[in-house]
């Protein structure tokens, strides 16, 4: 039986989470958290009886305790109480699916209790990458990725790393691919919101039509793998069955496929270093017909060289680059600012920013805070 717990419960890699759960049969729920949406957390803990759970806003929480009085789980609320689930006694695993930078501390003392991480926080790695993967080592703590495309990439090598030339990660290029400045201009949250190939959150699914996600995962990718970001090479992969590839010294050429359906790679990180049975349909090659791949157009979508930048300044640039983000696609969903100002508000913020080099957890937080506070700032003018 593997203990874990699950933050962002009631998120869509949260509840894809509880259906592997459902499938595997011997994972039990240790602990869960969710930002508000208590409704469906109180139907998870009827159904999994955690000892406990986290609710982000208190008032929320406070609710919560009442109409959860009679199954045992305690009910902590805020950060505090995210991080108290986090560092859950008994339990081997922490899935962070808590979206954005909100996730960080809560990462960092599940790896200091010594969990494995299931990581699909990739905000965690882009902020902090350099604090994170450090303190998993010295913990002796495996982190094993969630996002489909780093998944792939680590099964992909497998125990070859020390070959490792290139990585090769695909995009589907979203809703918006191939479409010219001009047309993305008047897009709005409803448009960007059609993935054509994923079910996923609305704040990632805006993140794969502006591509600032690509970006995002190459940053990430370079912490979990050790290349610099000139050895990440994004492509469009319009089908999203070629999930990642990488190259070796000798040019062999690797890739993991499957259907589009993220139960796979959620599967493979609670079961690693094991595979169990099906989680979603078999993947049918004959009739998906063909694969094709194109080359990112960055004059429209310069989010991946926003993100390369940010990378190579290091110290707390890829906060500012995230923060902004966060704060900008925030504003998109609620109508607040066009399409194309995520990204040109995300190069403000960063035009904005002296990097501190080598920073501790506060100043990544400092930045994060700096940046919103450009975004903020930029949109009340």
């Amino acid at each position: 039986m593997k203990n874990i717990v699950i933050l962002g419960s009631t998120g869509s890699i949260g509840t894809q989470t509880l259906d592997v759960v459902d499938k595997e049969g011997d994972i039990r729920v240790l602990a869960m958290t969710a930002h508000s949406n208590i409704d469906l957390l109180e139907r998870q803990i009827r159904k999994y009886r955690p000892r406990a759970v986290s609710v982000n806003l208190p008032e929320k929480a406070a609710e919560l305790r009442v109409r959860v009085a009679d199954t045992g789980t305690r009910v902590f609320s805020g950060p505090d109480g995210v991080v108290e689930c986090a560092a859950m006694p008994g339990a081997d695993m922490v899935v962070t699916a808590i979206v954005g930078i909100a996730g960080l501390d809560a990462t960092i003392a599940a790896i200091e209790a010594g969990k494995d991480i299931a990581l699909a926080n990739k905000e965690t790695l882009v902020t902090a990458g350099d604090i994170v993967m450090p303190l998993a080592e010295k913990r002796g703590v495996n982190i094993v990725p969630v996002d489909s495309e780093h998944s792939a990439i680590f099964q992909s090598i497998s125990n070859q790393r020390k070959f490792l030339k290139r990585i090769i990660i695909t995009a589907s290029g979203g809703p918006f691919f191939g479409m010219s400045r001009h047309e993305l201009a008047g897009k709005t949250r409803f448009d960007a919101l059609k993935h054509p190939n994923w079910t996923m959150g609305a704040k990632i699914t805006v993140d794969s039509a502006t591509l600032v996600n690509k970006g995002l995962e190459i940053i990430e990718a370079r912490h979990l793998f050790g290349l610099d970001v000139d050895s990440i090479t994004p492509v469009v992969h319009r089908e999203s069955v070629i999930h990642s590839m990488v190259e070796f010294t000798d040019g062999s050429v690797i890739g993991q496929l499957g259907v589009p359906d993220m139960r796979l790679p959620i599967a493979y990180a609670l079961t690693y270093p094991l595979r169990r049975g099906p989680v979603s349909e078999p993947l049918d090659l004959v009739k998906i017909g063909r694969l094709t791949f194109y080359d990112i157009d960055h004059d429209t979508f310069p989010a991946v060289n926003l993100a390369k930048k940010a990378a190579k300044t290091g110290g707390t640039m890829p906060a500012v680059l995230n923060g902004a983000n966060e704060e900008a696609v925030a504003a998109f969903l609620r109508d607040g600012c066009g399409f194309l100002e995520i990204t040109e508000l995300i190069q403000r913020a960063m035009e904005a920013h002296r990097p501190v080099m080598e920073p501790t957890v506060e100043d990544i937080k400092a930045a994060d805070a700096e940046a919103r506070e450009v975004v903020r700032a930029s949109l009340n003018k």
